[in-house]
């Protein structure tokens, strides 16, 4: 096979090298004259150098020879440093890898140019009578942008600006350093690359670039207002220029990588930025451009013969694997991004929040690497006194709610939704369910749904807690699950518009067939076209409602509840308030759900605490927002929430799903470090060493376990 290779790149030249092993003819061009290149150092983990040397040993070796090695992070923080250990990293210099790549590619017998321009206007014509043509010239691969659509590109900017300077001195490890300024803050990531040099990448928000005039500096001007910020830790050092200007750093995707083209002869596959980019701050875009190169070798040593079915098996291969670390980076430069939130903390949850930003680390995994450095983090969040050693993680410290109410540890769980109530009674299956969750060990087990009264219910079957028969009821469920050691939450739910349902056993939101009872809404919109048409509550049935939760609130404290969990999510009637999608023309969308709340407060117990499932985030077009989400927890602590449970969706049926693991965690994160308010993460948290990895990182305060990795072939 002849193949033409766009780009001198790490992949272009990589797969330059495994194509001739391989026995194929190779023709590669690069625009740029030899060892011209953006940038400074590459960083590989272990994990990458063992792809390398099972690839091609003799290009492992040479570049095995030329790279510097450590196995620490260093983080500055609050005048204060913390190194944790255990960390395998490598670097070379790009300049030293590019010559070892273009020599060993020659070598083989590539035919590589350098100092070649490929047209734009005609970017196949230097590959002409090539079989297979390789986009690896970069992010502004002109191959991919001749053929954007049949290829589906897409760019997705970050909010943060950044800049690549060199220093003219080697790091010890790789170093975080945090430097708020009147500006903003402004934060560094940095590596050594060789015995002389290191990487130094300074990053901070678009408003603080602005506000620091970095926008209308020079290049020389920009690159002395970062030598003089962080010279306290350049040691008199310089910064280095290497057309080192302010970015916006940009994640590219493609829907397909390969297509056919020209005269339908040739096909043109991406491989390393052509093909896709993940930020930055996970230092895996040479690895992944490496294993792009790789894994489209083997695709043709597997399949030699068709070329269809070679690039149809790198891209099924590639593309998952892709995907995942762009979502991993994208959670890490949303960390960047927002990192201002967490500048309160003290330096051990600050340095482990760091560490475990992008979710490729665990309390667990950290332990391995760094037993000191948790050691530490479990000291200061048990509240242990300096030197003990013995100390429980973060899951298994209990939790002060109220002078009433202390959870033995933080994890919540809740109970299945049963739909077996008998106009609203609450029978032994709920009590048998109830009980076997509360004997797993959680410290705070939740209710399914129960409604203030007949015309709230979900279904028919939805418990509820309006007559003195359901509170003597309630009161033996939470008799029998305080007798496990655990705390029992109700969750207290008026269904609105998705009420008068079948039970779920038989499809979600099924409107009854007959004998329904009248819905109540803020406005008289279906939730789906399947629901019933809800009335436009009135002054009187909001009065109704009102009293009604009340009501409900007071039996709940007569039965021994320990804490009330007040429901606006999930499309409810308090969530339908909040929510400019179902209730588009009130302007105070919260008055009423504040209202229901402050009276709520003032009829529950003074030493028990109040809760809310509140939806912080609608996932919908012209829908609550995050920041929407920030706005109303504060004003819900404020009105006496003591706990927010934090929730997405479902405000409307069509939402926009994401049920990816710790979905909901990030939104947490937020909820609790911007509002100031104790929250309850959850969305697909499913292993104790999540729970530990969040709590301790001070992304949430408890979290709600989803145990099916733990109850394999057991009902809960």
């Amino acid at each position: 096979m002849r193949v033409g290779i766009c780009g001198g790149g790490p992949a272009g030249l990589y797969l330059a090298i495994l194509f001739r092993r391989a026995g194929h003819e190779v023709l590669l061009r690069e625009r740029n004259p030899p060892g011209v290149t953006y940038g400074w150092g590459v960083v590989f983990s272990d994990e990458s150098l063992a792809d390398l040397r099972d690839a091609d040993y003799e290009t492992y070796l040479q570049i095995d020879r030329a790279l510097v090695r450590w196995s620490s992070i260093d983080i500055h923080y609050a005048s204060e440093l913390i190194r944790s250990t255990g960390h395998g990293f490598a670097a070379i210099a790009r300049t030293t890898l590019l010559r070892l790549l273009a020599e060993r590619a020659a070598a083989l017998g590539a035919d590589v140019a350098f100092s070649t321009e490929v047209p734009d206007a005609d970017p196949l014509a230097p590959f002409a009578g090539c079989d297979l043509v390789v986009a690896a010239d970069g992010v502004r691969s002109v191959l991919r942008t001749a053929h954007a659509a049949e290829l589906r590109t897409t760019f997705s900017p970050t909010a943060s600006k950044y800049v690549w300077f060199g220093a003219d001195f080697a790091l010890p490890v790789f170093t975080f350093i945090f430097t708020p300024t009147p500006h903003g803050l402004f934060q560094v990531h940095s590596y050594p690359y060789d015995a002389h040099r290191s990487t130094f990448i300074v990053e901070c928000s678009e408003p603080a670039w602005r506000a620091a005039g970095l926008d209308t500096m020079s290049e020389a001007d920009s690159l002395a207002f970062c030598q003089e910020l962080f010279a306290p830790y350049l040691g008199g050092h310089r910064l280095l220029s290497n057309e080192s200007v302010w970015r916006t750093f940009v994640t590219l995707r493609n829907r397909s990588w390969h297509s056919r083209v020209g005269t339908g002869s040739q096909d043109l596959v991406l491989v390393g930025d052509a093909a896709h980019t993940a930020h930055f701050s996970i230092g895996s875009g040479t690895r992944l451009a490496l294993d792009d190169a790789i894994a489209l070798a083997k695709a043709f040593l597997a399949n030699p013969d068709d070329r269809a079915a070679a690039l149809a098996a790198y891209e099924g291969e590639r593309q998952p694997v892709v995907e995942r670390f762009q979502e991993v980076a994208t959670d890490s430069a949303r960390y960047f991004e927002s990192v201002s939130r967490y500048l309160g903390f003290a330096p051990e949850p600050f340095a482990f929040n760091l560490l475990t930003r992008s979710g490729r680390i665990g309390h667990g995994n950290l332990t391995a690497r760094d037993p000191v450095l948790v050691n530490r983090v479990d000291r200061r969040f048990h509240g242990a006194p300096a030197g003990r050693l013995v100390v429980p993680p973060p899951l298994f410290t209990p939790l002060r709610l109220s002078a009433a109410c202390e959870l033995p540890n933080r994890v919540v769980m809740a109970c299945e939704t049963l739909d077996l109530a008998v106009d609203g009674l609450v029978a032994e299956a709920h009590g048998a369910a109830l009980g076997t969750v509360a004997g797993s060990g959680a410290g705070l087990v939740v209710t399914e749904e129960v409604s203030p009264s007949e015309h709230g219910r979900v279904t028919t079957g939805t418990p509820g807690l309006w007559s003195d028969e359901h509170t003597e009821a309630w009161a033996k469920v939470a008799a029998a699950v305080h007798e496990t050691g655990a705390r029992l939450a109700l969750r207290l739910t008026d269904a609105g518009r998705r009420g008068a349902t079948l039970p779920r056993g038989r499809g979600i939101d099924r409107a009854l067939p007959a004998g329904g009872w009248t819905l109540w809404a803020p406005a008289p919109l279906r939730y789906s076209a399947r629901s019933r048409r809800p009335e436009a509550i009135s002054a009187r049935g909001r009065d109704i409602v009102l009293a009604a939760h009340v009501d409900a609130a007071t039996r709940a404290a007569e039965a021994g509840v320990d804490v009330l969990l007040l429901d606006m999510s999930d499309g409810y009637l308090l969530a339908s308030f909040l929510s400019p999608l179902s209730n588009p023309d009130d302007e105070e969308r919260i008055a009423f759900p504040l209202k229901v709340l402050g009276a709520v407060r003032a009829a529950w117990p003074d030493d028990r605490p109040l809760s809310v499932r509140l939806v912080a985030d609608d996932r919908m077009p012209g829908g609550l927002t995050p920041a929407d989400g920030v706005v109303i927890a504060r004003r819900l602590a404020d009105a006496g929430a003591d706990l927010i449970e934090v929730t997405a969706g479902h405000t409307v049926p069509d939402t926009a799903a994401d049920y990816r693991r710790l979905f909901n965690a990030g939104l947490a994160d937020r909820i609790r470090n911007e509002a100031g308010v104790a929250v309850i993460a959850g969305g697909h948290i499913t292993r104790l060493d999540e729970v530990n990895t969040l709590l301790a990182a001070g992304r949430a305060d408890l979290c709600r376990l989803d145990p099916s990795a733990y109850r394999r072939g057991v009902r809960l």
